[in-house]
């Protein structure tokens, strides 16, 4: 598990909860922390005894949105074949991730989806409600006040075969998601992992489109792997690098780019 993070020690420990309650307890966390305070390792630090194996904490100073750089050390870092993306702001449903290891497939990258919760009831949600599993149950969410809608439908479908024809009729393609992820280490290897020119702003998509173009294909899987998005500020959505990301991702699409090289391997000089 790769989990992605920037001074939300309040989400990351609703988080890590997920992690704790999981059903596959045989998973390496390693935190890509894109430059927090001493509040994250202390947090961090009070988890470590309680997984299988030791929390793996990878970090570099704050110099703005640089989520592709520590996500390209995190992967690095990483001592599995394969490899689950997430954020430090969505919590793991029990089954998370044996969902994406029960699906993976050589040749395949994964493509997850997330349900949002509003930012008051992110702020509710205690460790019994994750560890309980009552932060997935919709009557449990609608008696706090969200409003009903067909985004519901991912909590609702818990059947595993409803879950897979639900995954193949909803018309959403299937696209690298850094919520909800997953791929082969060698894959992600292949195409330089994120290009670190890149800050906020369609990063992750991008990588799967050289995925993509490497052979690399999708599958969908939004309706069996669930996390649940706690809401949050997003101060660091900036038009000028939406602009700049918006280029380089059009240039990777129409040239078929399969490689990047402002990636893991440094072979641009930099």
């Amino acid at each position: 598990m790769i989990i992605s993070t920037y001074n939300s020690p309040e989400w990351l420990r609703k988080v890590l909860w997920g992690y704790l309650a999981q059903s596959e307890a045989d998973f390496e966390i390693v935190i890509a922390d894109d430059g927090s305070t001493a509040e994250t390792g202390a947090l961090l630090a009070s988890f470590q005894g309680r997984f299988k194996f030791p929390l793996v904490h990878v970090w570099h100073p704050d110099d703005g949105f640089r989520k592709t750089v520590i996500l390209n050390k995190a992967i690095a870092e990483s001592s599995t074949d394969y490899l689950i993306f997430s954020d430090g702001d969505c919590i793991p449903r029990r089954d998370f991730v044996a969902t994406h290891l029960g699906f993976r497939e050589a040749g395949y990258f994964l493509s997850g989806g997330y349900y949002k919760l509003p930012l008051d009831l992110s702020r509710e949600v205690t460790e019994d409600d994750v560890l309980g599993g009552r932060v997935f149950d919709l009557a449990w969410i609608w008696k706090r006040g969200k409003r009903r809608s067909l985004k519901d439908l991912k909590l609702a479908v818990g059947n595993p075969a409803m879950a897979r024809l639900m995954n193949a009729a909803t018309t959403t393609r299937p696209s690298w998601n850094g919520h909800n992820a997953s791929g082969w280490k060698r894959d992600i290897v292949a195409v330089n992992g994120f290009d670190e020119r890149m800050r906020y702003g369609a990063e992750d998509r991008e990588m799967g489109d050289r995925l993509a173009h490497r052979g690399v294909r999708s599958k969908q899987i939004r309706y069996s792997a669930i996390c649940v998005h706690l809401e949050h500020d997003r101060a660091y959505v900036l038009d000028s690098h939406l602009e700049a990301n918006r280029l380089i991702w059009t240039a990777t699409r129409q040239r078929r780019l399969a490689y990047t090289d402002f990636g893991i391997s440094k072979t641009n000089g930099e």
